[in-house]
This record gives C-alpha cells, structure tokens and sequence, in this order.
C-alpha cells in the first residue's frame, strides 16, 4: 500500500526539521539538467557492438559486453562518461532546493558533479567521497557529505558501471556498502529519480533486511502513477497496474514506502512545500524602538518581548533577530534565558543574530549590505513578526522605514506575517494594510482584535502561539 502525499510531506518535514533525513539520487534527478541517463548514455556503446538499446534491459550486461567485445577495454565508456556529464549543465531546480535543505548526507550513484556545486552555490562546505581512500579523510567544518558510490566523472576509469564492478564491488568499495548500512539505519531517505532495479542497490537493501529483519526504518520513493492514457489498450493497462502494486508491496520489504505521483513535474512543488515547511520553525522577529509610545511603558514592554522570544524559544522555535535598536537586546535575552534553563537545548539551534553594520568598510554602500541582509535574513524565516517599529531622528520619532522594508521583503518572499499593531508605530501601519487586504492573511481573521488592541503580554504571547500553531497544522 502506497503511503498518502499528505503524510510524507509532514513525516519527511519532520526528518528534515529534525536532522535525520537523507537523500538517494539517481540519473533521473540530474535530467533536467540536460544530462544522460543510463539508456542515452550506452546508446551508443551498444550501437557500437551491433546491440539495440532500446530493446535491452539489462543494462550493466550491455556495457560488460562492450567492455568484453574490445578486449577487456574500456576507454570507450570512459570517454563517454567525460563527454556527458562535463558539458554545462541547465538550471535543476529540484537538486537547488535539495541543497537549501538543512540536509547533511546525500547518497547518490551519478557521476556528476551537480549535488556537490549546488551545496557551493548555497554557500554550503560538500565533503565529497569518490572511493574508499576518500572515506577515511574529513573535510573540516563541512556542511554535508556527498557519498558517490558508483565514482565520478574525474576518475571515469573507477566508475561502476559493468558486470566487473559491480561483481568486485564489495572488494573495492566494501566501505561505501557499510557506511549506507549505517545510514540507512539511522536515517530517514528519501529516494529520488532512482531506478530501483541497480543490482548494487538491491544487495545492499537485502542486506539491511537482514541485519534488521522486520525493524527496518521507514524510507521514501517517488513513483508515477499507472494511467490509462499511457497504455494503448486496457489489458496492457491492467497489466501495467498489477506490476506496479506488486512493486510497491516488494519496496515495502525493505522499509522503503512509495508516494504515488499524478506527474514527476510535481515534485518541485512537493519539495518546495517542504522547504517552506521546514522555514515554519524559524521565527523571525522585525522590530525597533526609540519609544515604546503612550500604551506601553518601559517595563512593560521588554517584559513582553523578553517573554516573547523565550516563550517561542520554549515551544522548540528558532528565534532570528536583526538586533534592532530597543528590542534586539531583549529578544536575545529571552530566547538566551529558555535556553540555559534547559541543557538540551543549544544557543545556535534556537537563536540566530544578524546585527547590521554600522560603518562602511568596504565597496558596498550600506544601503546595499542592509538590503542583501534583510533579504537574506527573511528567506531563511517561514513566520515574520512586528512589533514597534520606530527610531529617532532630527525631525523626532518617525516610523522606522527599515521595518517596513522587511515587511515588503517579507511579502515578497510570501513569508507568514505577524503585525503586533497594539505595539504602535510601523507595527500598527503593517496590521492596518494586512487589515485592508484580510484575504490574503486568513490565518490573522480571528486575531485582528487581539493583535490591534491588546496590551496585556500573557495574551498577546498566546495569540502568537496560536497563530504559528494554525499556520503549522499538523507538522
């Protein structure tokens, strides 16, 4: 039985949001990059030795039989393997979001180089293992490990790719089998564009069925759905439909639990929804104060920013603070004191500060650097709160216009919004336009009232709870 979207997206949030998630890439991720997959990349190998490829499906034995026909040589498939997997690759927008992930090992048995320069590209350390020798030594302060278990384009003469290698593989990459073992015991996959009928993947999923018997760790696959429209008449179809439950029920067997798919084109946007799903723990609180205005005095409102942030902090959110003047320092302080109350809790999972800089030192205005920090800042949030938002100036106390920048960048970026207009100020502006245009905030409907007139800290802090606790759902 094949499991729902609905609950892969929340079990698969949840592996990611809590560190345990994993990825297993196969050709079919790297496609729409403009790159082969197994069949494109031995066409011509096996036109070379009087085969035709479409008519072949074992695949390993085509390249075996070429190797064998040219006297236990290889160059030919080597060269192929340079040839395409060199070439300037298309924008893949499926492994750039799998790379924004806070994910730390990806599994993959493609040559290329996409996973590991889209770490790069998100400013992520890849610590890259191409063989056994590569498995002994770590790269500090990485950010993820990048396990190629069937080689890389840069050592072709090493990729697995015939019946030799993968006959020898326990002799040559025995390390690289024990090492998935281990992960796949501690780690939720989730396998994409991957074709379940590698041989060398097969051994290694049996072999984990039993060490592990019947507690095998629940796993994930992408799998098109059988349609009608595919086939040419109804038996063909019905034919179709058996093979594809009796695959479903055998993947089961190795803890790995299918997500049947109206289309493939489907999955950025489920991959997406996870992304924005996982951002839904970072709160990002936008807020300055010169004054805090005639409903609020001094004491009053640090005690509620104070609690705010330690409350959030309590509830296993991650508070992001721009360092704002008049509340920054607050914010931190009780997102700090949650913390230290409980020794399982560490400051850098909880609490992100982004103090803006004050004094050009370099080409960039500060205008500029103020602009890429709050984009920046805001695109790693999922929720966007306000409160005050005021500074001083020659002319007196105006609205703080930085405030309302982050607000546009946080409509931009379609972020969840949390004007606290009872605050005053910019805050008050924000909930005003959020107020005009409801439609668009529905999750606000039942707190308008709160969030416009409420002073009292203890029920403004529930509000907020509660809102987040809506836009979550059941993550």
């Amino acid at each position: 039985m094949a499991v729902s979207l609905t609950e892969f997206k929340r079990e698969y949030t949840k592996a990611v949001s809590e560190g345990y998630a994993a990825i297993f890439a196969g050709a079919g991720l790297s496609r729409s990059s403009g790159y082969a997959n197994w069949k494109e990349l031995l066409r011509t190998i096996a036109k070379d030795i009087g085969l035709d490829i479409d008519k072949e499906t074992d695949l390993v034995a085509v390249a075996q039989y070429y190797k064998n026909e040219k006297g236990s040589r290889r160059d030919g498939i080597n060269q192929k393997i340079i040839n395409e997997f060199t070439k300037n690759a298309q924008q893949n927008v499926n492994i750039e979001i799998l790379t924004r992930l806070p994910i730390s090992v990806y599994w993959t048995t493609n040559y290329d180089e996409l996973i590991e320069d889209n770490l790069k590209l998100n400013n992520r350390k890849p610590d890259i293992k191409t063989n056994q020798d590569s498995l002994a030594n770590n790269f500090y302060d990485r950010d993820a490990v990048v396990y190629k278990m069937h080689g890389d384009v840069r050592n072709p003469s090493e990729a697995v790719i015939t019946k030799d290698d993968y006959e020898t593989y326990n002799q040559k990459r025995a390390l690289f089998t024990t090492a998935l073992q281990g992960d796949l015991i501690s780690k939720t996959f989730l396998f994409i564009g991957f074709s379940f009928e590698d041989p060398n993947l097969e051994y290694i999923l049996s072999r984990i069925k039993v060490l592990l018997g019947e507690n095998t760790r629940t796993h994930y696959c992408f799998l098109k759905k059988i349609v009608i429209d595919d086939y040419e008449n109804d038996d063909e179809f019905k034919y179709a439909m058996i093979r594809q439950d009796l695959k479903v029920k055998d993947l089961s067997r190795y803890g790995i639990e299918a997500v049947l798919l109206d289309d493939y084109c489907q999955i950025t946007d489920i991959l997406m929804e996870i992304e924005n799903n996982c951002r839904l723990s970072n709160v990002f609180i936008s807020g300055s104060a010169a004054v805090y205005g005639d409903n609020w005095s001094e004491k009053a409102a640090i005690s509620f920013m104070h609690n705010l942030s330690k409350r959030l902090v309590g509830e296993n959110y991650r508070v992001i603070s721009g360092f704002g003047l008049g509340v920054g320092s607050v914010v931190i302080n009780g997102a700090l004191e949650e913390i230290m109350l409980s020794k399982y809790k560490h400051v850098d999972e909880h609490l992100c500060l982004r103090p803006f800089p004050q004094i050009q030192s370099g080409t960039k205005s500060l205008k500029e650097l103020w602009e890429e920090y709050r984009q920046e800042m805001i695109e790693h949030s999922g929720i966007a709160v306000f409160i005050f938002g005021n500074k001083e100036t020659q002319d007196g106390v105006v609205l703080a216009n930085g405030m309302i920048r982050e607000f546009e960048i946080a409509k931009e970026k379609q972020k969840y919004i949390i004007p606290i207009g009872s605050t005053g100020y910019a805050a008050k502006q924000i909930l005003d336009e959020v107020e005009a245009a409801i439609g668009d905030y529905p999750y606000l409907l039942n707190y308008l009232e709160v969030l416009k007139t409420e002073t009292d800290e203890n029920k403004l802090i529930s509000a907020v709870l509660d809102i987040i606790s809506d836009i979550r759902g059941d993550l």
